[in-house]
């Protein structure tokens, strides 16, 4: 939990830029910052500036400049944290940075813990649980979607969705405990049982829905995992390096050269994508090489595209038992077969390989990973199969795994309910099944948590944020 102290620590991320931006954040800010900043303006103080105004002046030890430096300051309780926040906004040099926090050390700050700027606005009430934790997630964002998905939930599109169940449930939670104080008056009944009957099955259709989201919005956060799979020398590593556009892979016309699985993200389309390069399949007494072949299999039980990579100059050594295993494994997902090295066949030889390798349950194009021929239209393809849903500016997906798992112990606590009403359960198990599902829902948003909770989730953030 958050102290009453001042804190600072560099914002931008780590290393030399042109900038660093180094924040301060606490009762104290404005004194502190004012004991090792002059403004170039003569009787200009941090406490004396007008909130939300930026001056141009000089970071001194009291002796020697440090850094010619722009300060912005923010007042409580209208800033990201709620407190008195000072920004210096000084020269990338990794000097200068130490060197002005260290300085601030010596006036009576202290470093951020991970995450502690963005705590402090949540204790501040400046945001609710889940919109902080969007703030991490807008940090890590690697494409549109994700991007998008984060900005919504820090503008509290996902905190309004669970306030107004909350608010219902509350409103009829509060009833039955009511009626629970006047036990001994069994006519009496303020909550309507057939009006609770309906909001609990409004409620289980709206949790279900938001926990069902999951399986989309862990795919746009985390990326689509892709299984680039197939016989030993087929090109899956080549494949992989132009995809990602750089030699992420060892190449080697030695079979069995790749013995575990190699992992890259690519962003395609503003879609993330996963690409799992692993060893190629083929019947071998090796016992490692066998270790990375069920590495392989295990890639494509976790993936949602298999690219399934096939020598289209060798087609006639092909092992076909090998390819419909790997078929047969990767049932159900969306699979593209992939004929490599076509800069070695003619064109007609190529379409008469692929008419022979032509299926309802799989498309297929050819390349040259190598020669980097149609590539792109690899990736036009993979963004179509990827089928991932357009996500608007108001669509509240659920991405966090907390989250998740939050919901769907509120969706088993709402089911309780609506079984209670339906056998006529007491007030009182009812109220504790209404309640349970409360504590679920305002876990999320930090309405209920605890400190170690909080501390578990805010040491993720970045130091600094």
């Amino acid at each position: 939990m958050s102290d009453n102290q001042t804190i600072c620590a560099v914002s931008t991320a780590p290393g030399i830029g042109g900038i660093a931006v180094v924040r301060i954040s606490g009762h104290d800010a404005f004194g502190v910052c004012d004991r090792i900043f002059r403004a170039a303006a003569d009787g200009v103080t941090i406490a004396t500036m007008p909130a939300n105004t930026v001056r141009f002046g000089q970071i001194s030890d009291g002796n020697d400049p440090i850094d010619e430096v722009l300060v912005t300051k923010f007042c409580a309780p209208h800033s990201f944290t709620g407190e008195n926040v000072v920004e210096i906004s000084c020269h990338g040099s990794l000097y200068i940075q130490q060197t002005i926090l260290q300085l601030l050390l010596a006036q009576g700050c202290r470093m951020a813990a991970a995450g502690e700027f963005t705590q402090r606005a949540f204790l501040h009430g400046k945001m609710d649980l889940s919109q902080a934790e969007a703030v991490a997630d807008l940090i890590a964002s690697q494409s549109r979607a994700a991007h998008r998905l984060a900005m919504n939930q820090m503008r509290g599109g996902f905190s309004n969705e669970l306030t107004i169940l909350r608010d219902k449930l509350l409103h009829f939670t509060s009833l039955i405990e009511l009626e629970l104080d006047f036990a001994d008056h069994e006519e009496l009944e303020f909550a309507d049982r057939s009006e609770l009957h309906q909001l609990a099955n409004e409620i289980e259709l709206k949790i279900k829905h938001l926990s069902d989201s999951f399986s989309v919005g862990n795919v746009i956060k985390n990326g689509i995992p892709v299984a680039i799979v197939g016989e030993t020398n087929a090109g899956k590593s080549t494949l992989l390096n132009a995809l990602v556009g750089e030699e992420r892979a060892i190449v080697s016309d030695i079979s069995g050269t790749t013995r575990d699985i190699i992992e890259e993200s690519v962003n395609i389309d503003g879609v993330l994508f996963r690409f799992v390069d692993t060893a190629g399949i083929r019947q071998t007494t090796d016992t490692i090489e066998r270790m990375g072949i069920e590495r392989s299999f295990g890639a494509i039980a976790k993936s949602n595209i298999v690219l399934l990579v096939i020598d289209a100059a060798a087609v006639q050594s092909t092992d076909k038992q090998q390819i419909n295993k790997i078929l047969t494994e990767a049932d159900g997902k969306k699979i593209i077969l992939v004929f490599n090295k076509t800069d070695q066949v003619t064109p007609a030889t190529l379409q008469e390989i692929m008419r022979a390798y032509a299926g309802a349950q799989v498309e297929s194009i050819g390349i040259s990973a190598k020669q980097h021929l149609n590539i792109d239209a690899l990736r036009r393809q993979l963004s179509a199969a990827a089928q991932v849903p357009e996500v608007g500016q108001n669509d509240v997906t659920v991405t966090n795994m907390r989250h998740y798992e939050a919901l769907l112990h509120a969706h088993d606590a709402i089911l309780r309910v609506i079984d209670g009403l339906n056998s006529g359960i007491s007030g009182d198990f009812l109220s504790q099944d209404l309640r349970e599902c409360l504590n679920y829902l305002g876990e999320i948003t930090g309405q209920i948590t605890t400190d170690e909770v909080l501390g578990n989730i805010f040491s993720k953030f970045c130091i600094g944020k």
